[in-house]
């Protein structure tokens, strides 16, 4: 066999796109960041690769885990390739802005995980993201997941559903609970799997209180639409105030939310997904028949902490590529081509080209005796000689 003949292979879950797809995901991105910008959100643009030490500040075991690592030959010290992008963000609001206004801020970049991830089984998502820091209120809970659900509804994604949930509520009521750490982990663990069985036969280990044991062994059962909320009400009405103040953002985001997406809502009061990373209101967009989030976001307000300054922060991320595999209505393009001239005027010609790509139209010229047509070419239109004009008529 020929040494050449797998040079062309990729690695395992490294893909690359080709014209059609890759001029549909660029389409999209711009679409994106300029919804964006409209928005208020400043585009930044963290570096692929930085020292790891910083990278991987406040994130936890599994974003260690998908970090590629190397050395760097100039100091010695540990690089990585980043898996994330918020934490860089969180970075460069704490340290290079320093900001005490509120500071909205926007990116997409490719991110690599040593394993394949998401939908597609890929190593390689092309991040896209908002983030909003220093503002501690629910007000920027409401904006990010708004900004969200725009982000969507730009993607051309109709057919979607959302989870929502709380960590403030698990987090309030083991503070009530003061639990030694080994045992916090058992319930946590049951929560997780949501074990009703293996959730009692913990708490039956306890000294607690039965009001707390039974908020406890309720907080699996408090799943589903939004009625969900007034029985959870119900259920933790003796609650500490920090259980009190999550089901108050909660009972905010239902009410300050587009009907259509209350009846597309899931609420999980046990969710605990990032429960070491995020701190209060998380939420992500699911579509039917996959168990990965298409995008997930939420408050997060100690990221900045290990740059020495942990501002409140909430936000929202989701790979591009995904999206565009999941878009109902895939954007379509317009290619018009231009055939040698055999008829008609050549320098009007010339103009009409100048003057359709500078509104933003893609013109394809005919070279002289190429091999194919303008349908070989992709074009949707081409220009035609007709009336003492040149036109654009359908192909």
């Amino acid at each position: 066999m020929s040494i050449y003949a797998n040079r062309w292979l990729l690695p395992e879950g490294i893909h690359e796109l080709l014209p059609n797809r890759a001029q549909r995901l660029e389409e999209l991105r711009r679409k994106l960041l300029e919804l964006y910008q409209v928005w208020g959100y400043e585009l930044v643009f963290p570096p692929f690769i930085e020292f790891l030490d910083s990278l991987l500040s406040g994130t936890g075991a599994d974003l260690d885990l998908q970090t590629f690592k190397l050395t760097d030959q100039l100091t010695g010290r540990m690089m990585g390739v980043r898996a994330d992008i918020t934490p860089q963000v969180a970075r460069i609001d704490a340290h290079q802005l320093q900001r005490e206004e509120p500071t909205r801020l926007c990116y997409s970049g490719t991110v690599l995980h040593t394993k394949p991830d998401g939908f597609s089984r890929t190593r390689a998502q092309l991040q896209t993201g908002a983030e909003l820091y220093g503002y501690a209120g629910i007000s920027a809970d409401m904006e990010i997941f708004s900004l969200m659900l725009e982000t969507l509804r730009i993607s051309n994604i109709a057919n979607f559903s959302i989870d929502m949930g709380h960590v403030g509520i698990y987090r309030g009521l083991m503070e009530e609970a003061k639990l030694p750490k080994e045992t916090e982990q058992k319930l946590f663990d049951a929560l997780q799997i949501k074990s009703t069985s293996d959730i009692s036969q913990v708490l039956n280990q306890t000294t607690l209180s039965n009001d707390l044991k039974e908020m406890l062994e309720n907080l699996v059962h408090l799943q589903g639409d939004s009625f969900i909320l007034d029985h959870a009400k119900k259920i933790l009405k003796n609650a500490n105030q920090t259980v009190q103040n999550a089901l108050q953002d909660l009972e905010f985001m239902l009410e300050n939310m587009p009907s259509f997406v209350t009846e597309k809502l899931h609420l999980d009061l046990a969710e605990l997904s990032g429960y070491s990373y995020h701190t209060g209101l998380i939420f992500a967009g699911y579509v039917p028949q996959h168990g990965a989030a298409l995008i997930r976001g939420g408050r997060y307000d100690h990221v900045g902490e290990a740059f020495g300054r942990a501002r409140p922060a909430t936000g929202f991320s989701t790979d591009l590529m995904a999206l565009l595999d999941f878009q109902t209505q895939p954007i379509e393009f317009k290619r018009i081509f231009a055939s040698e001239i055999k008829e008609g005027d050549p320098v009007q010609l010339a103009q009409q080209i100048l003057t359709l790509r500078s509104q933003g139209e893609t013109v394809i010229c005919e070279l002289p005796q190429q091999v194919g047509d303008a349908k070989a070419l992709n074009c949707t239109h081409q220009l035609v000689w007709q009336n003492q004009a040149w036109a654009v008529v359908p192909l």
